[in-house]
């Protein structure tokens, strides 16, 4: 990757996080601050960023469109937003479509819980591979060579005292997750959140993208969230359905 993009990479990324002025963004660069405005000049003219009246920067309106364009490339997600609506309508939590993208997995749809607490997330987060519910579903779609291949390169940060921290119990959670045909982090990424995955197929089979649910544990004891799974299975099998599925 050339240094330009780089730069221009991680100046939108700090941006992400917040308002900042030109003398910020050229430390963080660390470079002198007329290269610094070239490159934000380049990203304004893209209406990647603007410059407001107290001469801060902030992330502009055209990231919307291609965030937008980038969603409506996906069109597991259009063919699965009703029936996403009716689960999040009918359960009143919170649920996720993911999929993978490259060597992630990420979120590509969302419907809020109406509770008052719920699960912090964005589309367009990646999340962690061997401890997300969606992750694991996706994951154990895969030929058992390319699993191992894919787990012996993570980082298996423990997240709480649940999450799976070596590859042989992963590989086994994954084994598991394909012969039964659904997912769970319980209490494995955050000690709160209690989830639950089920996979959608398409027309070859193959699972595409997952469906998940995410309680935490204040709103309902894992045994009752364990309650959601056939209304979640139910969706995703929709979703398949809808996606050509056998």
């Amino acid at each position: 990757m050339s240094q330009t993009v780089s730069r221009a990479l991680a100046l939108l990324g700090e941006l992400a996080e917040g308002e900042r002025s030109l003398d910020q963004l050229a430390a963080l660069l660390q470079v002198h601050k007329t290269t610094a405005l070239r490159l934000l000049q380049s990203l304004e003219e893209a209406r990647l960023v603007y410059r407001d009246a107290e001469y801060r920067y902030h992330l502009g309106a055209g990231l919307f469109a291609l965030s937008s364009r980038a969603l409506e490339q996906r069109p597991v997600r259009r063919v699965a937003a009703p029936r996403l609506a009716e689960l999040n309508a009918t359960t009143g939590q919170t649920v996720h479509l993911a999929a993978r993208e490259g060597g992630e997995v990420v979120y590509v749809d969302k419907y809020d819980s109406r509770q008052p607490v719920r699960m912090y997330s964005r589309i367009g987060l990646p999340v962690p591979l061997h401890c997300a519910a969606v992750a694991k579903v996706l994951l154990a779609d895969l030929p058992p060579a390319e699993r191992r291949r894919i787990v012996s390169a993570l980082d298996l940060t423990p997240f709480t005292a649940r999450t799976l921290t070596t590859p042989q119990a992963l590989l086994a959670e994954l084994a598991t997750v394909a012969e039964q045909g659904w997912a769970q982090d319980h209490a494995e990424h955050e000690s709160f959140m209690n989830c639950l995955a089920a996979p959608v197929r398409d027309a070859t089979g193959r699972v595409v993208a997952a469906v998940s649910v995410s309680v935490p544990d204040l709103v309902l004891p894992y045994e009752q969230v364990l309650e959601l799974l056939p209304q979640l299975r139910a969706t995703a099998a929709g979703i398949s359905a809808d996606c050509g599925a056998p």
